[in-house]
């Protein structure tokens, strides 16, 4: 189907009631009517949801949205709802939430071509009969909402979505538009490659939040860094968001916070359900200061107005930081985005990442492979195996990582000649090479936080973006002392391709005026000193 921008800002116009559109918006939707896969990394309020919806309403056959957050579904689908009077836009949600006659009824106004969109979990899509009806209606696009949820390098890995590229040739090979709001260079390679994505159109745009004061604290004690974190907590405009590492510090800092008159909750992944959505309709209703939270505390949380974002420990990388600082600002107001920083809670977030393959493990998921005579569900490995159902998932997801298992639209298939040693072989090497890159990524963070230079610039180059001159909206400009991080290198350019000696191939990342920051495949961020790469000769372009 031939789609022109024209037609594109018309219907948008006139079903959405949208003004104009962004010009990466209008190709995105093209390139995705035109039967071409899709990755948008877009932040918040770029409109994401717009690229499939008018897609969806350019073409035959219903739109599937998975989405790992139901209370985001129900948003979304009344969103859609309200418009259905006048626009074929009506939509339903599939989800545990659902009692079963409603969730009938959906399935019926799917196949009877009354709804067009359908919203569901991942986990729906882990379900033959889900997977069976679908095929059977034949959906034109499989939407993959958080897609970094699909990525080991991701803030949010999902298991579930490690699967979705299976479930899309079982439900009929629709279109894929795979939508998140950051993604390093890593993680939209692992996207396409997760998801199967064939020569998809990728747009990344919109890193820059100019309006983010970014800054750092550096403390050398605990209890200086704890009081310091409230201090400046109950001093900044409000509401806002506190992160924290632990679910004890979530709860300390929110009953210390209310002590000094604010209206402050904690928010983790160790509070029963009721709780956590209680706290949430609060915060998004005005009716709390700070919401002191994990990172439980994460996806589809949109509310424009927050005032700061502090966290009072280092994250596990730069991916999750930016994530969880662009809470911040969304009303394109003036934000503050502060981390405080000891050093020694590197070794923490180290322990967090640590990789680790159990071969007993490994060796009964294989031999239960190896006895089954053809594609075996993962249900059924879950079932015969003899451990936690979420140890068994990471194990294939690691020996899916390690190339000894394929997931295909039958079930999980052992690779040929792939026994329980060679397995075991390969997925402890496979575990060494993630926990490397891990690492590198939690130095990448201490880079930041450590930078003398402009922390912006430091923070766009991580995801491949160049900043051309120092922000004036970070601590160090503020103070000036912040060198320019970038200069131009006509050998080793921003983005360009290059080799190591030892390491192999990788991406450069930023480029100083004395060292390179460059991306391997196998070993993750490394910063490289330009005089030892001259002197040794260890990098070329590739």
């Amino acid at each position: 189907m031939t789609t022109t921008p024209t037609d594109v800002h018309r219907l948008a116009h006139e079903v959405f009631g949208w003004e104009e559109l962004r010009p990466s918006q209008a190709e995105a939707v093209e390139a995705a009517v035109s039967g071409r896969d899709v990755l948008a990394v877009m932040p918040t309020g770029y409109g994401k949801s717009a690229v499939y919806q008018l897609a969806a309403l350019m073409v035959d056959g219903p739109c599937v949205v998975v989405s790992p957050l139901i209370a985001l579904q129900a948003d979304q689908r009344d969103g859609l709802n309200e418009l259905a009077e006048s626009a074929p836009t009506h939509a339903v949600a599939i989800n545990s939430s659902v009692p079963a006659r409603e969730q009938e009824g959906a399935w019926q106004a799917l196949e009877d071509g009354a709804a067009k969109f359908v919203f569901l979990t991942p986990e729906q899509l882990a379900k033959d009969v889900v997977l069976e009806r679908l095929r059977a209606i034949g959906p034109a696009f499989l939407v993959v909402d958080e897609a970094h949820c699909v990525s080991s390098w991701g803030h949010d890995f999902r298991p579930d979505y490690l699967r979705l590229g299976a479930s899309r040739d079982r439900m009929g090979s629709p279109v894929i538009i795979a939508l998140t709001a950051t993604a390093s260079t890593p993680v939209r390679e692992e996207i396409v490659e997760g998801l199967v994505l064939s020569d998809p159109f990728v747009i990344a745009l919109g890193f820059d939040r100019p309006n983010l004061h970014l800054a750092v604290h550096r403390h050398h004690e605990d209890h200086h860094k704890h009081e310091a974190v409230l201090e400046q907590v109950a001093g900044l405009p409000r509401p806002g968001l506190l992160y924290t590492a632990t679910r004890r510090a979530a709860e300390d800092y929110a009953e210390r916070l209310a002590e000094r008159g604010l209206t402050a909750r904690a928010y983790h992944a160790g509070q029963k359900t009721a709780l956590r959505d209680e706290t949430l309709e609060l915060f998004l209703g005005g009716g709390l200061d700070v919401v002191v939270a994990t990172s439980a505390f994460g996806m589809g949380i949109d509310k424009a107005d927050v005032r700061f974002v502090v966290h009072a420990d280092i994250t596990d990388s730069l991916d999750t930081y930016y994530q969880e600082a662009g809470r911040a600002g969304r009303d394109g107001e003036d934000a503050q985005v502060v981390l405080h920083y000891r050093s020694e809670d590197l070794g923490l977030r180290s322990f967090f990442s640590s990789q680790q393959a159990d071969q007993e493990v490994v060796s009964a998921v294989v031999k239960e492979l190896q006895r089954a005579d053809g594609p075996v569900r993962l249900t059924h490995l879950k079932e015969a195996v003899d451990v936690s159902a979420r140890r068994v998932t990471g194990t294939v997801n690691l020996l899916q990582a390690a190339g000894a298992v394929a997931s295909t639209r039958e079930g999980l298939l052992l690779m040929d000649r792939v026994g329980p040693k060679t397995a075991a072989r390969l997925a402890e090497e496979t575990a060494e090479r993630l926990e490397r890159i891990d690492r590198s990524r939690i130095e990448m963070m201490r880079g930041y936080a450590e930078t003398d230079g402009c922390r912006r610039q430091y923070l766009l180059g991580y995801f491949g973006e160049e900043l051309a001159d120092p922000c004036g909206n970070c601590d160090n400009c503020d103070d000036g002392t912040a060198v320019d991080l970038t200069h131009d290198d006509d050998r080793f350019p921003l983005q360009s391709a290059v080799t190591h000696r030892e390491w192999g191939p990788g991406i450069v990342m930023s480029v100083d005026e004395d060292r390179l920051t460059v991306l391997f495949e196998e070993q993750g961020y490394r910063t490289l000193s330009r005089d030892a790469v001259e002197e040794q000769d260890l990098l070329h372009p590739a």
